[in-house]
């Protein structure tokens, strides 16, 4: 079968590789869409938590040996430490991601454990159900956030999980919601989704970082109201980069969002179902490559590029 392969540091081949091997409990899946993370235009630049080769791809859906239609939950928990015993599986000291320590959905088939199966709702597109894994993380991002009902909001960063972030916000009941992006195109999306303003200005109850830059991450705080929240869940650099003495001084509160709980992800299903998600771009898996490239060296400036293998006749 066709798969795009992370073979090297900066390098994604298109490939032909051996079929998946279909281990106790796990399923076969025929691949109908997978979303680009920018996490994963970071590991290919950067590798580390993504090592080579790998077939990556955590953020997708498609069709199971028997017929049913799925969007993958790609969080692997153990089931049996403290956290996965309080519910709270996704930060799991013991936990894999598929896409990240096992085959992900940038390929055309992938064998993957039968709990990572959620059905997918009808009202559901194939481009849609693969947003269900970034629209979870803005879904957590929220709850951390201690939820948006009343509050005037910000969100630094309009690319997938920004976006949703918005999405999720403004049906959250945030009195309303400022974006800041360097993308023109971005930003006249948020705004068609129902942003206020297009830069930050003043002070918030609740500022998140979609971004993940260290300058970034300094806006939050900075733009932070006094006793206000900056939630950090990009991932695009290690450093903090905020002003330290201003966070104690006006008692801020900093909170870092790393994926979602079982319920989350099945909000986000619900919360996409119905939805057209028109600023997202499909690409087929063949092209996946350049498109990749292209994106990872700043070439390409869509919200959302999302990898659809050919279905088999």
């Amino acid at each position: 079968m066709k798969a795009l392969v992370f073979t090297a540091p900066g390098t994604l081949e298109l490939l032909d590789v051996p079929e998946p091997v279909v281990a106790g409990g796990d399923v076969l899946v025929h691949v109908r869409a997978a979303g680009i993370c920018g996490s994963e235009l970071h590991g290919v630049r950067h590798p580390g938590f993504r090592r080579p080769p790998l077939i990556m791809g955590h953020e997708f859906a498609g069709v199971s040996a028997d017929g049913e239609a799925v969007v993958i939950n790609p969080i692997l928990s153990c089931g049996d430490c403290d956290q996965c015993q309080r519910g709270s599986r996704h930060i799991c000291p013991n936990r894999q991601i598929i896409g990240v320590h096992r085959a992900g959905g940038f390929a055309e088939r992938v064998a993957v454990p039968k709990s990572a199966l959620r059905p997918m709702p009808t009202r559901l597109s194939w481009d849609s159900a693969a947003m269900v894994e970034p629209a979870a993380n803005a879904v957590h991002a929220w709850t951390r956030a201690g939820g948006a009902a009343g509050a005037r909001a910000a969100i630094i960063g309009c690319g997938a999980i920004g976006l949703l972030c918005l999405l999720t916000g403004l049906a959250d009941g945030a009195a309303s919601i400022d974006v800041s992006d360097l993308s023109p195109g971005r930003l006249a999306v948020a705004r068609q989704l129902g942003a206020a303003a297009t830069e930050l200005h003043g002070e918030y109850d609740v500022i998140i970082d979609a971004a993940g830059a260290a300058t970034t991450r300094a806006d939050s705080v900075a733009h932070q109201r006094a006793g206000g929240v900056a939630l950090w869940l990009g991932l695009a650099e290690n450093e903090a980069g905020f002003d330290a003495n201003a966070l104690i001084r006006a008692e801020k509160t900093i909170l870092g969002s790393f994926a979602y709980s079982d319920e989350e992800f099945d909000r986000a299903m619900n919360l996409l179902a119905g939805r057209e998600l028109g600023w997202t771009d499909s690409y087929p898996l063949t092209a996946g490559v350049g498109i990749f490239t292209e994106l990872m060296n700043g070439g390409l400036h869509p919200a959302k590029a999302l990898l659809r293998p050919e279905p088999a006749v």
